[in-house]
């Protein structure tokens, strides 16, 4: 492959991985908090049920970040992404299937289990295609895609989706058909240059351990990961309470879903030039800092604001969000 045809393919795999985080990682998550009420209507959920199955999710991500990570390093983030894509898909769709607080739970937690594994891959791949001087745009530019899949899937899915299909459960199934099929351009796809796309012969059973061995004794490590505990925890919980907190207080259901698709509108459109701004200035450290602090103050506006002060708070928080997450996966690659 000559050096114009590698840049060029470069930007199509860019957008593939975008493309990906938006149908199987973002849609499939995001539909969850605007489904809630008619799920909990239909399963006899309480409020306290609804956030065990908001947050189980999340926890099962936890120890799967990890090996997600290490199965790429192991059999290629490419072929790793085909096959993670698959049961994603099938995964979300088995979620439809739910019949009671137990089996909602269980489909949750394994949908939880594998999403992270697609995160860590794109963010891989990412790191094979691009030179760390443009490292900062391409991870904004899959931090963009997951903000679209977020914002589309807040948007349309219990106001358009669910009725045209007809209720939650055709939702779900439709959402994991689309995460199944993106696996196939993954298939498609050409392997990244000079990557390993299968096992090496010089892997060891105990390369996952030294290195974990390895990566546990840096600081650095520990104190981005107690920042993202903080950061990732208060956006987790204020984006699967908020459609049902702001119908609570009276709220149309299209406003109340509204107001998350404005948050994630606002991330939309400021995650680019977040990105750009941490490549320009050349450190990451302070953008991680501006953000983590405007999230920190939009969602603590929510907890006593009301009316027109509520978009406020929720434009404030949804601004930097995917912006700080694009600037710390990059910060992890560096």
């Amino acid at each position: 492959m000559d050096s114009n045809s590698e840049v060029g393919y470069r930007w199509y795999v860019l957008i593939l991985a975008a493309v990906t985080a938006t149908l199987a990682v973002a849609m499939q998550n995001m539909c969850l908090p605007v489904l809630f009420e008619e799920i909990a209507e239909d399963l006899g959920l309480s409020l306290v049920q609804i956030g065990l199955i908001w947050g189980i999710g999340a926890l099962a991500s936890i120890p799967t970040s990890l090996v997600g990570g290490a199965i790429g390093d192991r059999f290629g983030a490419r072929r790793t992404l085909i096959v993670t894509c698959l049961l994603v898909g099938l995964a979300g769709a088995l979620r439809g299937l739910s019949n009671s607080l137990v089996t909602l739970g269980v489909t949750v937690l394994l949908f939880g289990l594998l999403t992270p594994m697609i995160m860590m891959n794109l963010i891989k791949t990412c790191g094979v295609w691009f030179s760390r001087r443009q490292l900062g745009l391409a991870n904004g530019v899959v931090a963009m895609g997951m903000a679209l899949g977020f914002m589309v899937s807040s948007v349309i899915s219990a106001t358009v989706m669910s009725p045209w299909l007809g209720g939650w459960r055709n939702v779900l199934f439709f959402y994991g058909a689309i995460a199944f099929g993106i696996s196939i351009p993954w298939y498609l796809s050409r392997p990244a240059p000079n990557a390993v796309e299968g096992p090496s012969s010089e892997t060891d059973p105990k390369d996952l351990r030294q290195t974990v061995s390895h990566v546990g004794r840096i600081r650095d490590v520990w104190l981005l990961g107690f920042a993202i505990l903080g950061i990732g925890s208060c956006i987790q919980g204020t984006l699967g309470y908020l459609p049902l907190y702001l119908r609570g207080l009276g709220w149309a259901e299209s406003a109340a879903d509204g107001a998350l698709a404005a948050f994630h509108a606002a991330s939309l459109l400021f995650v680019l030039p977040i990105a750009l701004w941490s490549d320009r200035i050349g450190s990451r450290k302070p953008v991680l800092m501006a953000t983590a602090f405007m999230i920190i103050i939009g969602v603590g506006m929510l907890s006593f604001v009301g009316g027109m002060m509520v978009w406020v708070a929720v434009g404030m928080a949804g601004l930097v969000r995917d912006g700080f997450m694009g600037v710390f996966t990059t910060t992890i690659l560096e």
